[in-house]
């Protein structure tokens, strides 16, 4: 692949796009890392995902800790899929006001199943500076796996959690 880091999405109000289409801006600006994303809908086989070392993947969570519908279509289909030398960072969307006790629930559960069948996770985030009740994103370690963006009661951290996470994130996934 001409790219180093595969960079998906599943997006059903546009939220989940916008913000991966602020990870491709943020890390070709300040990193010289090029990404393009792409939402799993839009693959012929949601396993071509995997044809990448390293992934980024990016899910909201919908209703009461649900998986988004793009996600819900693909979930089974890359279950049997041996991720065993994948590299995989995460960011979810979230409403900590709205749902505050399914906070990024559907980016714990799909870590959950990939991590089961074999990938390595980077990019953990703090979980301190959000307030919710519950998440099946939290780690034992009290981390995020990954990023949480509060589109719904935050907004205005968002650029500023994107740029800290990809610095952090993006040399953990080889970029040079």
């Amino acid at each position: 692949m001409s790219e180093e880091i595969g960079l998906f999405y599943g997006s059903t109000t546009g939220m989940t796009e916008d913000v991966a289409f602020q990870i491709e801006k943020i890390a070709q600006e300040e990193h010289g890392v090029t990404l393009t994303p792409i939402n799993i809908i839009d693959l012929d086989d949601p396993n071509d995902m995997f044809l990448y070392t390293h992934i980024i993947l990016g899910m909201p969570t919908w209703n009461y800790g649900e998986y988004q519908d793009d996600w819900e279509m693909v979930v089974d289909q890359i279950a049997g899929t041996d991720l065993n030398g994948k590299t995989i960072a995460m960011f979810g969307l979230g409403d900590a006001v709205g749902y505050p006790e399914y906070f990024l629930d559907a980016m714990g559960m799909l870590a959950e199943q990939l991590e089961a069948q074999g990938a390595t996770f980077v990019g953990e985030w703090p979980a301190d500076d959000y307030k919710f009740s519950a998440s099946k994103a939290i780690k034992k370690n009290g981390k995020l796996i990954g990023l949480g963006v509060d589109e719904d009661s935050e907004p205005e951290k968002t650029t500023e959690r994107l740029q800290a996470w990809l610095t952090y994130v993006l040399p953990l996934l080889g970029a040079k």
